[in-house]
């Protein structure tokens, strides 16, 4: 009987085929040097998302480098992973996530192999103190959401628990730059950090601030209000928004959104008093701000439906 050989090309093929076809890099700039980040677009979770709405990027030291948000997906991580990797073979050594919503945190799996016997090998994951009970409630339902979102393009995204969190402030180098990671009481969410690079006097506001984008209500309106007052204080050379473009000017960035969250107060505590109905009241409530604010019709009625049981109640 006459024996079949494969060609070699035959296996290569094989091979090549089998192979993960890599990410195309995402468009990333540099802000300040070592600093990059990629800008999300301004989609909305319910049309047209695909993961890549969040700002995102890293900050390389002389040692190590350590990414700010990962993006709303394993594919957007990777892609954000390739752009990094295209600037320099430093290692990684962090993972910082500003918050744990999930068009930040999915992209994580990229840069870290939860199922790996050895985590000491990889980059340190960080996050606030409360981050690990707001993931393990939410948990199912952002997974599921996922794959509702995005069917086959969610693959491999994951959730993963961080290494070490921050109750206060902590303190990391990545050789000769040092990045000062600050907690936050609860505000946009009730585990926000920011991240300032001392370097460079770049502050990695997270969903702290948001640009151009309606802000988007998942925690305290009033320790919001008063983080963005506290945010006025802060020095800081450039501004990169969980949200929008860089900006040089953030205290009239943070005086727009204190403007639009006022409002939002405001308005619906009058709704309200006047006895009218949560559905009456998204019609009114911030209605003056619609036009300084992008998809303000989608997200503005959201951030009624979170806040009018609260006041109802005080």
């Amino acid at each position: 009987m006459a024996r079949l050989i494969a060609a070699p090309w035959l296996f290569a093929l094989a091979l090549a085929l089998a192979a993960p076809v890599p990410a195309a890099p995402l468009h990333v700039e540099q802000v300040a040097p070592g600093v990059y980040v990629h800008l999300g677009q301004h989609k909305d979770f319910d049309k047209g998302y695909d993961g890549d709405i969040a700002n995102i990027g890293f900050v390389i030291g002389a040692d190590a480098v350590a990414v700010i948000d990962t993006g709303g997906s394993y594919a957007v991580g990777m892609a954000l992973k390739e752009a990094l990797r295209a600037i320099t073979q430093l290692p990684i050594r962090y993972v910082i996530n500003t918050h744990m919503h999930p068009d930040h945190i999915f992209g994580n799996a990229a840069f870290i192999d939860a199922g790996a016997a050895d985590r000491q090998r990889q980059p340190r994951l960080i996050a606030h103190a409360r981050a690990p009970q707001a993931l393990a409630l939410r948990r199912h339902a952002y997974l599921r959401n996922l794959q509702k979102q995005l069917g086959a393009a969610a693959e491999h995204s994951t959730l993963i628990a961080p290494d070490q969190t921050v109750q206060d402030r902590l303190t990391i180098d990545l050789g000769h730059r040092k990045l000062e990671v600050s907690a936050w009481p609860s505000a946009h969410t009730d585990n926000d950090l920011t991240v300032i690079d001392v370097a460079s006097g770049t502050l990695w506001t997270g969903d702290l601030l948001f640009i151009e984008r309606t802000p988007s209500l998942d925690g305290d309106i009033q320790g919001w209000i008063a983080a963005t007052e506290q945010l006025k204080s802060i020095p800081a050379a450039a501004v990169i928004p969980g949200h929008g473009p860089v900006t040089r000017d953030k205290n009239t960035a943070l005086a727009t959104q204190g403007d639009y969250l006022a409002s939002l107060l405001r308005d619906v505590r009058a709704g309200i008093r006047r006895g009218d109905s949560m559905t009456a009241t998204m019609a009114t409530a911030a209605a003056a701000e619609r036009t300084r604010w992008q998809l303000f019709d989608v997200v503005n009625p959201r951030n009624v439906n979170a806040l009018y049981p609260i006041l109802e109640w005080e």
